[in-house]
């Protein structure tokens, strides 16, 4: 019990830091707050998500379980059953929860719990599957019905489907993982300017952490945040926004940057490089 209302405590406040966000269209997940947005399971065990509507109306969810492969520019690719492979179905088949649909009302949390157990013949490694979060629109109201039926005619609604996938990762056996940085440097898209560089990844399992830059006088460049590597891809390449002030800082001189676990794993170092950058 103290966790379920440990997590329940976290999701309200990140709800009262989230909402003024979510007006943005990078947040558009509608008004569901997941916490955490990641899940470690090693050797298997159990876990609690807890959802919780920060919106101000009623909102039904349908909750699953979605395989996705990394592309090496860092997004992804959905996997249907007869596209995938061992270690996807493994995951696939051990990863348990409960509830599959959950009604909240405004300002109310849920908890949704998971399980794995992986099968003792199973080879060591690392198996993930995505848990999704979907808005299912509501039903038309006694009101818009009728207006429908008074029109006589076909009414499209057009309704946006909100939604919400995070990774879960089910870790068996001894598993290693390194990283190294290689080849950055600033391109153009549009009018917007970015650092590119390559995160490599070596060993059994993914990565995950931000990339830190730092002048040669250790001012702060950029961070960012939530960088991984699954083990389907051996690199990927990651693109870092950067404002004028910070491309100006960057091509003046060479700039450290860090691979590192987040702070709240410790935040150990991952890969480190130091470059000019043009």
């Amino acid at each position: 019990m103290p966790n379920i209302q440990l997590f329940r405590r976290f999701a309200m406040t990140a709800a009262v830091l989230a909402a003024p966000l979510l007006a943005v269209p990078a947040q558009a997940q509608g008004d569901l707050l997941v916490a955490p947005t990641r899940v470690v399971l090693t050797g298997g065990g159990n876990a609690e998500l807890v959802l919780s509507n920060i919106g101000t109306t009623e909102a039904t969810y349908r909750i699953g379980v979605e395989l996705r492969r990394m592309t090496d520019d860092g997004d992804f690719v959905e996997v249907n059953d007869t596209e995938a492979n061992a270690t996807e179905k493994a995951a696939a088949e051990m990863v348990r929860y409960a509830p599959r649909r959950i009604t909240l009302l405004p300002g109310q949390p849920q908890s949704v719990r998971l399980s794995a157990r992986p099968a003792p013949e199973l080879p060591d490694g690392e198996y993930r599957v995505h848990m999704s979060f979907r808005a299912i629109p509501p039903a038309l109201s006694p009101e818009e019905a009728q207006k429908q039926a008074a029109a006589g005619g076909l009414m499209i609604r057009l309704t946006p489907v909100y939604g919400i996938t995070i990774p879960v990762f089910v870790r068996k056996g001894q598993l290693q993982a390194g990283a190294s940085l290689a080849n950055p440097h600033l391109v153009k898209s549009g009018n917007d300017s970015f650092l590119e560089v390559t995160v490599n990844r070596s060993g059994n399992r993914s990565v995950y952490g931000e990339l830190i830059g730092k002048s040669a006088r250790g001012e702060a460049l950029f961070n960012l945040r939530g960088v991984a590597v699954y083990p389907e891809v051996a690199a990927r390449s990651v693109r870092i926004p950067l404002n004028p002030e910070q491309q100006a800082r960057i091509a003046a001189g060479p700039v450290k940057i860090e691979y590192r676990e987040m702070p709240e794993n410790g935040g150990q170092l991952i890969a480190e490089m130091t470059s000019a950058i043009r």
